[in-house]
């Protein structure tokens, strides 16, 4: 499918793919965009986070003549000021723009800040959503919100049907605090005792918080370093060989939306053991196409483990539903949603009321 004239875009997120080995999904979707023959323009790529507002404002600035529509990722925390400021210097030029919404604390963030997320949202042209959980927790705050999910690449997860599984298991997040990889070294010295052979690989790059070196000291105490790989940071299109490595992915999050390394690990048909925080149960269905346990319960996710391993019509049954679901989530599914979202708000940048001065000083 091709735009029938030139059209431009503008991203306005993190894109840090060079500094931290990991790509967005909006990365990739500016990418897929500018294969099909759109223009695109990103900010930004600074690594220090002043810089990178000062980019992502002077770009929406200078570049504002070269742009149709832009669409800007949406964070809580500090992060939340960026979409804010961006979206405030948009709506003051007229642009038309997009709000995508991101991870599992905004709504968390919502009800915190409940002025300043429902003034940035009615601000916007249109609002996605890439999950149902983010969807209906949100959508007293902008009702025509609608619903685009996250894609992955289906024709890189080459799909292994896992009739029998062993004890392999593949974790891929970031090292960070959230994601709680030391949920996973407890799971591997629960089983170790039971299936001696077990083996984890965490894959995934180092935020700094100090997760990595409290996982090396838990590794090196309960002597895993035979049991245990932390393989760091891979590029993209090595994602799913890696995952193809092991038989029984978990997700230990403490919050998640929907994260885009299960989708990956479902199409290339590893089972899948997760927490059943934020977006995941609206992603996942326990005892269909995956094991369900408590947040932090080391026990319980062991005890799933051992259930596949014991079990090879459960892991069948699970790996053929998580392929099956992960079909839905292709680029070749998701891509056309964008490209009608976007070229249908191109025509409606004129009708777009600029801010006056005063209220783009104090918005």
């Amino acid at each position: 499918m091709a735009t029938t004239e030139p059209r431009s875009v503008l991203f306005i997120g993190n894109y840090l793919s060079r500094n931290r080995g990991t790509r967005a999904v909006t990365e990739d979707l500016s990418l897929r965009l500018e294969s099909l023959g759109w223009r695109v323009i990103r900010a930004s790529g600074k690594a220090n986070k002043v810089l990178r507002m000062a980019d992502m404002l002077i770009t929406i600035w200078r570049r504002r003549a070269d742009y149709d529509v832009a669409v800007v990722d949406v964070y809580s925390g500090q992060a939340f000021r960026f979409a804010e400021f961006s979206a405030a210097l948009l709506t003051a030029l007229g642009k038309p723009f997009v709000l995508l919404l991101h991870g599992g604390r905004l709504p968390e963030f919502a009800l915190s800040h409940q002025r300043r997320v429902r003034r940035l949202l009615a601000r916007a042209t249109a609002v996605v959503s890439p999950s149902r959980y983010l969807l209906e927790r949100m959508r007293n705050l902008r009702p025509d919100a609608q619903l685009i999910p996250n894609p992955i690449s289906l024709e890189q997860c080459r799909y292994v049907p896992r009739h029998r599984v062993a004890p392999k298991l593949a974790w891929l997040r970031a090292y960070h605090h959230v994601y709680n990889l030391p949920m996973a070294i407890q799971v591997v010295e629960r089983l170790l005792h039971q299936f001696p052979e077990i083996r984890l690989t965490a894959i995934g790059p180092d935020k700094g918080d100090g997760t990595l070196a409290e996982v090396q000291a838990q590794v090196a105490l309960r002597n895993l370093a035979e049991h245990v790989r932390l393989q760091g940071a891979v590029d993209k299109e090595q994602v799913p060989g890696c995952l193809n490595q092991g038989d029984i992915f978990l997700n230990t999050t403490n919050i998640d939306n929907t994260p885009v390394s299960v989708l990956e690990a479902m199409a290339c048909g590893l089972c899948v053991v997760s927490t059943d925080v934020g977006g995941i149960p609206y992603l996942l269905e326990d005892g269909v196409d995956s094991l369900l346990v408590p947040r932090g319960d080391a026990a319980a996710c062991a005890a799933a483990v051992e259930r596949l391993l014991k079990d090879d019509a459960l892991a069948a049954r699970l790996s053929a539903a998580a392929r099956r679901k992960a079909e839905a989530f292709d680029w070749q599914r998701v891509l056309p949603q964008w490209q009608s979202l976007l070229l249908n708000l191109i025509p409606a940048r004129s009708s777009a009321r600029p801010l006056a001065p005063r209220e783009v000083a104090g918005h």
